[in-house]
């Protein structure tokens, strides 16, 4: 029988009270921006790029870690919607570990094409190396996850000289597309505007790895079977090249996956400072 693809990548269809968890998310992140910038710890909508939406939400933790790791977080909504102040309280986890957190805007479709996002999120990258001087952890959600994988197996050095070739040696993705070409046949197309060629072309799960990277592929064991196969999919594709690490967490739709990140004592933060912590000491 053929794949259902509008229903499969539907994720508020497979994620019962969707609702409630945006809106306990926004309230969430409305009260840690406000905390973070009373307390000095907050520089909001610092410019990378030209574009309105090209910025970044900075949130520097109390106490810094030992080697003051840096992390970039990607949000999702299909490429054409949501923005970086519905995360905010994603930081949490790491900034009470001592980590710094970049929350990375960008453009959306249709106003954009797709392959314009990726450079954006590159130039993100690049802003934060010659802000900050370090490599860094990135990890993102949905199609946040889809631009982790890109930023994870991009040659920095193409892109800028003065760059590290591993300035993103290692990627932590949640409930990423990493292969585009199933949305082709959905109505995100509408605003992707993807033929099946460009969406190949797009699609991380084909690039070639540069060896010795690091990637983490976790998904929501309660999300449409598209979306574990896409996860598992990556961790296989990359495997052998890069250092890949597959997860499905039981019961995790697709939008309470990234819940966790907000709480400084669950699995997915812990191990997203282990991470972190390789990242500054070189043992990516």
């Amino acid at each position: 029988m053929p794949i259902d693809y509008e229903h499969e990548y539907n994720t508020r269809a497979w994620s019962p009270g969707f609702e409630d968890a945006f809106a306990r998310r926004d309230a969430d992140s409305a009260a840690y921006r406000e905390e973070m910038q009373r307390a000095g710890k907050a520089e909001l909508g610092v410019r990378y790029g030209s574009s309105e939406r090209q910025y970044v939400d900075l949130f520097a933790p109390a106490k810094k870690a030992e080697g003051e790791p840096l992390a970039a977080f990607i949000h999702g909504g299909f490429w054409r919607a949501q923005a970086p102040p519905s995360y905010s309280n994603l930081a949490r986890g790491l900034n009470a570990h001592g980590v710094t957190v970049a929350m990375i805007g960008y453009d959306l479709c249709p106003q954009v094409k797709l392959a314009d996002i990726i450079e954006q999120v590159r130039s993100a990258c690049l802003f934060l190396w010659h802000r900050y001087r370090k490599r860094m952890l990135v990890y993102g959600h949905s199609a946040g996850g889809h631009l982790t994988a890109c930023a994870a197996t991009t040659d920095w050095k193409t892109l800028a000289p003065d760059a590290p070739i591993d300035l993103v040696p290692i990627g932590y993705a949640i409930s990423g597309v990493f292969e585009v070409e199933p949305t082709v046949h959905t109505s995100v197309n509408d605003d992707l505007r993807l033929d099946v060629a460009e969406a190949r072309r797009l699609s991380p799960v084909l690039w070639p790895v540069i060896p010795g990277r690091v990637l983490d592929v976790v998904v929501g064991g309660a999300e449409s079977p598209e979306f574990v196969r896409q996860s598992r999919a990556m961790a296989e594709a990359w495997r052998g090249e890069a250092e890949t690490r597959f997860e499905a967490m039981p019961g995790k739709n697709h939008f309470t996956v990234i819940e966790p990140l907000a709480d400084p004592d669950s699995a997915m933060v812990r191990r997203l400072v282990e991470l972190s912590r390789r990242v500054q000491s070189g043992r990516s």
